[in-house]
């Protein structure tokens, strides 16, 4: 039976999810916006027939937006203005060295071991001559950056997407990236060591970077998607699916979009 003594645990756990989910939420948002440099497409028949919640989906969508524009917006423009560019880009370095550890275990989970050996030398040219991955040292070596999450691994696995999905501060997903959402959220180690160690105020400080940093990176581009696009709902799932697709397939192009070639040799034969 649950005592007076377990009040603070309970509490800390709470403040841990709440944390998660401010991290999440803004991995969403990198997700959904890091192809809106380009035109926004026209919603295609898949996108449709793959959302059989859009009315409910389309309301929390809007509420994700009010709360953007009334605290997210401004507070990453904030942000923007005070923080000098170097130091936000020391802050964005510092994060993904942080996340390392996740991910190392999802390039091994994918059998990418090129992709597992890169993350391992990241990690150990970033903590120590980077000066704790302030400075993205690898990447002057030739080692670039390449998120990998366990949503993407489970596509990999071969498990379906499942219907699309924006969840309330997490935004746009789908059923098999809201269980991805979760195994991080349970599984993420440097996340945990915080938690047991006291250190609760490292997981808000790590959220509350990521959030901004993520946001203040696209608010011109979300400001002149929300102005132009005839369907701003339609739009940002389509940029969503594009994005994360790219993810899965490591950048290179989907074979199924791709136009046939006749076969000029069998034809002359």
């Amino acid at each position: 039976m649950p005592t007076v003594l377990d009040r603070p645990h309970r509490l800390r756990r709470l403040a841990t999810a709440a944390t998660w989910l401010l991290v999440l939420s803004s991995t969403a948002l990198s997700t959904s916006l890091a192809t809106a440099q380009e035109a926004p497409p026209a919603p295609t028949e898949a996108d449709n027939t793959n959302d059989p919640l859009e009315p409910i989906n389309r309301g929390v969508f809007w509420f994700n937006e009010l709360l953007d524009v009334v605290l997210l917006r401004p507070a990453a423009e904030i942000y923007r203005e005070v923080v000098p560019d170097p130091a936000q880009t020391g802050v964005r370095n510092a994060l993904r060295n942080l996340r390392s550890p996740l991910d190392l275990a999802n390039q091994t989970l994918q059998g990418d071991w090129d992709g597992a050996g890169n993350v391992l030398k990241r990690f150990a040219l970033n903590t120590t001559v980077g000066i704790g991955g302030l400075i993205d040292v690898a990447a002057q070596q030739g080692i670039p950056y390449e998120y990998e999450s366990f949503d993407q691994t489970l596509a990999v696995w071969g498990v379906p997407e499942g219907p699309y999905l924006v969840l309330p501060l997490i935004g746009a997903s789908s059923v098999r990236d809201a269980v991805g959402f979760g195994a991080e959220y349970l599984g993420d180690p440097v996340s945990l060591y915080a938690s047991n160690n006291d250190l609760e105020w490292a997981n808000y400080t790590r959220a509350g970077l990521t959030v901004l940093d993520t946001r203040a990176g696209y608010i011109d581009v979300i400001d002149d998607l929300r102005r132009n696009s005839f369907d701003y709902y339609a739009a940002m799932r389509s940029l969503y699916r594009q994005r994360r697709d790219g993810w899965i397939r490591d950048g290179a192009p989907d074979a199924s979009r791709l136009p046939d070639i006749p076969d000029y040799e069998a034809a002359d034969q």
